[in-house]
């Protein structure tokens, strides 16, 4: 029976792994050869940013970054739009300025694609015998599907987030180099970062944080000479462009629409929450602190209490997700977890938009399917920390 069970489960990821990939390439396939498919999603709105820098203008004037995406083939039901990443982003978005959308499009979902390729490929050598189908897990997650066919950052943000996973033993700098990464999503980071900066004392994991420092004062030094006026034309535009008017389908916005909607520090009170929890929960385990294992479940924390967070921004849950699936014995659970992709699918299929309240329920069912495979262990080998060092060494990785 369990037999059966695992080979179920072997099949039905093969399958899903199968379409959602099928699916990806078609997209890409397609972007080239489609206006309306490249200007009709958030990409569109990186390449007007583009457009802005390369001609040295402010890349926050409503009226020209309206011309500029309506003029693509925006639909006009969209109001302007703006990349609401710190300025310190902004110089992923120069390159754009140099190619036509169409183009542009296609070599931003392959970068995408690719740093969701490399993240699960660099997770799968760091879990010991891991199953050979279970990073394909990561593969056909939807958040993360949905962000390439988007052409949202949050990918960017995970392949940080990995690399400080792989490397914050072994090459701190570069580990702590690697979060600029997730500094272009900090809202989703703030239990996760409240923790790091705790650990980062009581380890004195100080190169760590050099690292992070270096990498951050390097993008706002770019981003300076890009666009001297960049952050005053940044918070010019946070405090008019009515983000507190939108419904983002995620518990703060939730709660402060349902108890208060004028009161905006309601939107903070769930990130407050996790902020203490987090520290309660790394404080015993501070001298024994896995960032896998442990930061598994504040990541997921964070995602869950962040002031806001879009079905896309949910691809931060792979590297938990993934450790998940490889610590659980239960098939039924990764039964259950393609499903839940199919499901989401479908509705984003169906046109059920990422605005809508139906994703409310995405980022805490990922955080109550990892809590599920977590009481159901598998047991452990004993030669898998030996025989995953050798894998890791030899990939080079």
């Amino acid at each position: 029976m369990a037999k059966q069970r695992n080979d179920f489960a072997e099949v039905l990821i093969a399958c899903a792994t199968g379409l959602m990939l099928t699916y990806t390439v078609l997209f890409l396939c397609v972007v080239p050869l489609s206006g309306k498919i490249a200007s009709g999603r958030d990409y569109v709105i990186y390449w007007a940013t583009g457009q802005q820098l390369i001609h040295r203008a402010n890349p926050y004037d409503a009226d020209t970054m309206y011309r500029i995406e309506h003029s693509a083939g925006l639909s006009s039901r969209f109001t302007v739009g703006f990349v609401r990443n710190p300025p310190w982003a902004l110089w992923l978005t120069l390159p754009l300025g140099l190619v036509g959308m169409r183009l542009g499009a296609l070599l931003w979902s392959l970068v995408l694609f690719a740093c969701l390729a490399i993240s699960v490929r660099m997770l799968w050598l760091m879990l010991p015998h891991c199953k050979i189908y279970l990073p394909w897990l990561g593969v056909i997650f939807t958040p993360a599907v949905l962000c390439v066919t988007m052409g949202q950052t949050s990918l960017f943000a995970l392949l940080g987030y990995v690399l400080f996973l792989r490397f914050h033993a072994t090459r701190p700098f570069i580990a702590g180099a690697s979060l600029w990464l997730c500094a272009l999503k900090p809202h989703l980071f703030l239990p996760f970062g409240l923790v790091f900066l705790a650990w980062v004392l009581v380890s004195r994991s100080y190169k760590i944080l050099a690292g992070a420092a270096v990498a951050l004062a390097a993008s706002c030094v770019a981003t300076a000479l890009i666009d001297p006026t960049a952050w005053g034309d940044y918070a010019r535009m946070m405090r008019t462009c009515g983000i507190e008017e939108e419904f983002i389908p995620c518990l703060g916005i939730a709660l402060r629409l349902w108890l208060s909607p004028g009161t905006m520090w309601l939107q903070y009170l769930p990130s407050l929450l996790g902020c203490a929890w987090a520290l309660g929960y790394f404080w015993p385990r501070r001298h024994a602190w896995d960032w896998m294992k442990d930061g598994s479940l504040l990541m997921l924390v964070s995602i869950v209490t962040a002031p806001y967070c879009w079905l896309f921004d949910q691809a931060l849950a792979i590297p938990a997700l993934l450790y998940g699936a490889y610590v659980t014995r239960s098939r039924i659970l990764l039964v259950v977890f393609v499903f839940a992709c199919v499901l989401i699918q479908i509705e984003l299929a169906r046109d059920i938009k990422v605005q809508s309240a139906f994703y409310l329920w995405t980022a805490p069912a990922w955080l109550a399917w990892y809590l599920l495979a977590g009481a159901f262990p598998r047991k452990p080998q004993q030669d898998e920390p030996a025989r995953r060092h050798e894998e890791i060494s030899a990939a080079g990785i």
